[in-house]
């Protein structure tokens, strides 16, 4: 009987995926680990013909690990729980991207998901007095911006729904059904984590620091300034970007136009250079996690970009055709003998880290 069960569990609570990706159980353990609500778990001991009466709900990952099920039956559990979840949800899928096309504007409203409660606190809770002040902040600031949190975050919410079933799609791909942390597939019995992102702006300037080039914000300031065009210096970076690129776009000039000329064409040169080796991306994904979300899981990263305007790339997110054709392209190439090319070595917080990872780039408008 296998006594390793807790030595696994360890692995995996610290973050040494490697390991647990390398010991001869692990991925095992991963796969059961994503039926272990009690219902699927009790369920799939009756196929497997495993008596559970006596045995505490809390106990019973452990107690079925160490029975150690056939694998080939494990899989194909799991790919039946798979096919009767994803059968209802091709009921609504239509009607869903349907719905994520209502989206018009993609904006936080200045709150975001990682420091929702520290905005407010520091912005309207220690820093308004008046009582008056506070509740008509709350009407005329508060309230929009929690609207705009609340469709940014439910934009997200179900367009990642719909690429992760696109993976999971995939007939090299096995789904993890839930309960596991940092894993959301199995691609050759390769656990991943699916980030789904853009192109990164500080990544974009620190390509263009190491080409000697000035922040693209400072160069469309400096432009701003040459030509007078006016703009408010205390807005937050991001708006302010989005704000001068625009202004600079749309003023009637020859040089104008030349100068947005040059800067989508050197926008485009570092992306077909990061496409061409994206290991670089990859380490700087891992090195700039946030503190809280912080894990050194195998990660699949899937960027999104629309070359012609990077601040519109959020919409690829439903574009079920573009994001099928892409994502399956991509699984069809992958195989068992490739998946050790993936390993990724990083530090972060002075230590040293290995994991895996792939990266698919979907890039529109790239001509």
């Amino acid at each position: 009987m296998p006594s390793d069960f807790n030595a696994i569990r360890k692995l995996y609570d610290d973050d040494r995926f490697v390991e647990l990706l390398h010991h001869p159980n692990g991925i095992f353990w991963l796969k059961l680990r994503s039926i272990s609500r009690v219902k699927q778990m009790r369920q799939f001991c009756q196929r497997i013909q495993f008596d559970t009466e006596g045995i505490p709900s809390r106990q019973l990952f452990e107690q079925v690990y160490n029975y150690q099920p056939d694998n080939r039956v494990l899989e194909n559990f799991i790919q039946e729980l798979f096919r009767q979840e994803r059968a209802e949800r091709r009921e609504y899928e239509n009607y869903i991207i349907s719905q994520l096309y209502q989206m018009k504007v993609f904006d936080w409203g200045g709150l975001y998901q990682n420091s929702l409660e520290q905005t407010i606190v520091d912005n309207y809770i220690k820093r308004i007095q008046s009582w008056d002040e506070l509740n008509s902040a709350i009407d005329n600031e508060i309230h929009i911006s929690m609207k705009s949190y609340v469709q940014c975050s439910w934009y997200n919410h179900w367009s990642s729904i719909l690429i992760e079933d696109i993976f999971k799609d995939h007939p090299s791909v096995l789904p993890a059904m839930g309960l596991v942390k940092k894993v959301d597939f199995f691609v050759h019995d390769f656990p991943f984590d699916l980030k789904v992102t853009y192109f990164p702006d500080g990544y974009m300037e620190t390509l263009r620091r190491a080409e000697g080039l000035r922040p693209e914000l400072t160069l469309l300031k400096a432009f701003c300034r040459q030509k007078e065009i006016w703009f408010d210096n205390g807005k937050p970076a991001g708006v302010l970007f989005t704000e001068l690129l625009a202004k600079v776009t749309e003023y009637p000039s020859q040089v104008a136009q030349e100068f947005i000329a040059d800067f989508k064409a050197t926008r485009m040169r570092l992306l077909r250079q990061t496409i061409e080796n994206p290991e670089a991306l990859k380490i700087w994904l891992y090195e700039n996690q946030g503190m809280r979300r912080f894990d050194a899981s195998n990660r699949f990263f899937l960027v999104l970009v629309n070359a012609n305007d990077f601040d519109e790339s959020w919409k690829l997110k439903r574009n079920k055709d573009l994001l099928v054709n892409a994502i399956h392209s991509h699984l069809d190439e992958m195989s068992p003998d490739t998946m050790e090319n993936l390993q990724v070595e990083f530090q972060w917080q002075n230590g040293n880290y290995e994991t895996y990872a792939d990266i698919l780039f979907v890039v529109v408008n790239q001509d």
